[in-house]
């Protein structure tokens, strides 16, 4: 059988590469790529849709105004201008990054001077947009805000401000502070501390009740959380140092309870969340009943979840739902769980029979039904229409490489695929789930943004960038081949792509180029557009280079089995496929198997690291930028989320760190990293970097001042990739 499988992979690359020859094309430059927005894509942003689910607003910009403009989703029409910035030219702002509106929509909050924290956190200045008196006033003069947020009448709002949590009245425009211990790198009360933001990807750590006469919210005490120092350099006589709580794995987490303030008693009151605490809160979210919050519980090693619901006026709790997993529980996002507008029942996702699927239980715990099921995963869950009973999401029931949207009744039956447009779609239901705005790409085509009806009907295109597809056709883009590789150590075929030189000679022989990223759960083979991968790798295969793309064992979109068989070993089952990949290619005829290089950032620069160290007698190069050197070096909730605790398995943090193979490089390795990274800290390049001169190995180096993992700003992306090219042309 595996013979028969790379027989006919040969057998695509020979009958492709004809079709595939530049008909006089222009090359492509860095510069274009990666300085100008010559091949960049037009999208929609911004949208909000109305509460009647028949109307919508976006942003627009023009040189001398800011507006917030209404559409109709059945007809794309204009109904209305709701706010214009050229009205207040006396409030001083210049510009707003984000809004949102009150519940009855009366008014409008808007986000300005914003300033960034970490991923998705950020102080900002709010102002509060008055509909119906055309009237536009600061939320407050006392200081930047965070996380602003109106009270289900719209007659208050909640917000952070230096670690403490505020109620401002918008009647009688009385600001009340609820916290008062709040204390940087001490105590966070109405926010999370950065892991909690980092890996479970929330900050806003408040809740209204649904009556608004309540707020629960989360305390962080991170006192016994170690302190991690950064100098930042920011072009001084004198760095600055920055420090912030960083729990690294095995280290000891923040103390975090959740509490309830009642504004008619002004008393505060704490939630019982268990005698353990060390453990994790992942989510808090309030049922529909105005006397009963949701906490969502999670042991240290998360591979139990609990999902309690306590009284805020006495602090009892109760858990009405327990599961348990050999390996880890599935990232809890915001939606789990999930209350029904009947105040009965509950929704949540569950990999409980090997994928993961949705799950309906009654507000005691016990199951109604399994809703979805099928060797395939539940992608996205894009919400629950109550009048029609139905769930509306996308999975990987055809491919794991593509997305379709569906929609099931909430008993499992009649299930319906709205979208069926071959490739990759994302959807933005409105409020009432009677329109949907569908974002579809393919892996060689750019975005192409539509409306449809409930049922899938094309409704009109807001944006096809026609533009941009001409343009790519002028240029020397080249186009992703999927291929499926079987391995001698997988028992599963693995999915990659393959991109060839337009003018590719099956006679000659070429360099290849690999790219990863690898880690659990994530894909890099898709059926959609990338357009700043697909770029580069363009002007590599222009160059002469045949780029390939695999995702590992490891990855997402598969099931359970594939994804958590790399438990409690990070880094060994990925990069023997990865070295088997390479072999595999290196037998092709057509390829040079003494010119193998690989390229990843952040797990993808651990993994090709790892890659060049222990396969060199395949791979001659490697590029690893900001990446993780040792687990020991990373935070605790990623890190033991799929290693356990090192003080319990030493072996599979060590024995599959890149750190511990440097005397393994024999090919060529460049090492690049922000030195202002709070995610994955420069401690990581360092200690590696000391680890390959104690060795005695030679190797390259680049490192960024402040950049943090993203390593962008200014001209630092166009330098970035020139650097990476041209260690590339050199040495591959």
């Amino acid at each position: 059988m595996k013979k028969m499988k790379n027989l006919f992979l040969f057998t695509l690359i020979l009958l492709t590469t004809h079709a595939g020859i530049a008909q006089d094309k222009k090359d492509l430059k860095l510069k274009d790529l990666f300085q100008s927005r010559k091949f960049s894509q037009a999208m929609v942003y911004g949208l909000t849709s109305m509460d009647d689910g028949i109307h919508y607003t976006t942003i627009e910009r023009s040189q001398n105004n800011q507006s917030i403009v209404k559409y109709s989703y059945k007809t794309g029409k204009m109904v209305d201008t709701i706010f214009s910035l050229k009205d207040f030219e006396d409030s001083g702002i210049k510009q707003f990054q984000q809004y949102s509106f009150s519940p009855d929509e009366s008014k409008i909050l808007l986000v300005t001077n914003y300033s960034p924290i970490y991923r998705h956190s950020f102080t900002a200045d709010f102002y509060i947009y008055n509909r119906k008196e055309n009237a536009l006033k600061p939320l407050s003069k006392n200081g930047a805000q965070r996380l602003a947020t109106f009270s289900p009448d719209g007659t208050k709002i909640a917000f952070v401000r230096d670690n403490d949590l505020f109620i401002k009245d918008l009647e009688s425009g009385v600001e009340k502070q609820i916290t008062n211990d709040g204390e940087y790198n001490h105590i966070i009360n109405g926010t999370t501390d950065w892991v909690y933001e980092e890996e479970f990807a929330f900050t806003q750590g408040f809740k209204w009740s649904p009556e608004g006469d309540k707020i629960a919210f989360y305390k962080f005490d991170e006192s016994r959380v170690k302190v991690f120092h950064m100098n930042m350099y920011n072009r001084e006589l004198y760095p600055t140092d920055y420090s912030f709580k960083y729990p690294k794995a095995g280290e000891k987490n923040s103390i975090v309870k959740i509490f309830v303030y009642d504004l008619n008693k002004e008393s505060t009151k704490e939630m019982d969340t268990g005698e353990e605490t060390d453990q994790y809160i992942p989510r808090m979210k309030w049922t529909k009943d105005n006397d009963k919050l949701c906490i969502v519980r999670m042991n240290r090693l998360q591979n139990k979840v609990e999902i309690l619901t306590a009284n805020p006026q006495t602090g009892e709790s109760e858990a009405i739902y327990k599961e348990t997993n050999k390996y880890y529980i599935t990232e809890i996002d915001d939606d789990y769980p999930t209350f029904l507008e009947d105040g009965k029942h509950f929704l949540i996702k569950s990999e409980k029979d090997g994928n993961n699927h949705f799950y309906l239980y009654d507000m005691k715990g016990n199951l109604v039904n399994q809703i979805t099921e099928g060797k395939w995963d539940v992608a996205s869950f894009y919400g629950y229409n109550s009048d029609s009973e139905r769930i509306f999401y996308s999975s990987t029931e055809e491919s794991p490489l593509e997305r379709y949207i569906y929609s099931i009744k909430i008993d499992g039956s009649k299930k319906k695929k709205i979208i069926d447009k071959k490739g990759w779609n994302r959807a933005d239901f409105s409020s009432t789930f009677d329109y949907f705005i569908n974002y579809h790409s393919t892996a060689n085509t750019p975005y192409e943004i539509s409306v449809h009806n409930h049922k899938g009907k094309l409704i009109r295109v807001l944006e096809s960038n026609q533009k941009l597809k001409e343009k790519l056709n002028e240029y020397n883009f080249a186009k992703k081949e999927f291929i499926s590789i079987n391995t001698p150590s997988s028992k599963w075929d693995l999915n990659g792509y393959m991109i060839k030189p337009n003018n590719f000679d099956p006679d000659k022989e070429y360099p290849v180029f690999m790219h990863l990223y690898g880690g659990p759960g994530s894909q890099s083979v898709r059926d959609a557009y990338d357009g700043r991968y697909l770029g580069w790798f363009s002007y590599l295969a222009q160059k002469g280079y045949i780029v390939v793309v695999v995702d590992n064992r490891g990855t997402g979109g598969r099931g359970e089995e594939f994804k958590k068989m790399t438990y409690g070993e990070l880094g060994k089952y990925e990069t023997i496929d990865q070295i088997e990949v390479a072999e595999y290619l290196g037998n092709k005829p057509f390829i040079d198997k003494d010119r193998i290089g690989i390229f990843g950032w952040s797990y993808g620069g651990f993994m090709a690291a790892n890659c060049l160290f222990q396969g060199n007698h395949i791979f001659s190069m490697a590029i690893s930028v900001a990446p993780v050197t040792n687990w020991r070096y990373y935070d605790t909730i990623y890190t033991e989320r799929y290693m356990g605790l090192p003080q319990d398995n030493p072996d599979g943090y060590d024995d599959n760190s890149p750190i511990n193979h440097v005397d393994g490089l024999k090919g060529d390795f460049l090492l690049i990293h922000g030195t202002g990274d709070d995610n994955v800290h420069f401690q990581n390049s360092i200690e590696l970097t000391e680890k390959l001169v104690q060795a005695n190995k030679q190797f390259e180096q680049q490192f960024y001042p402040d950049k943090n993992h993203g390593i962008y700003g200014g001209n630092t992306t166009f330098h970035l990739y020139t650097r990476m090219t041209n260690f590339i042309l050199n040495n591959l």
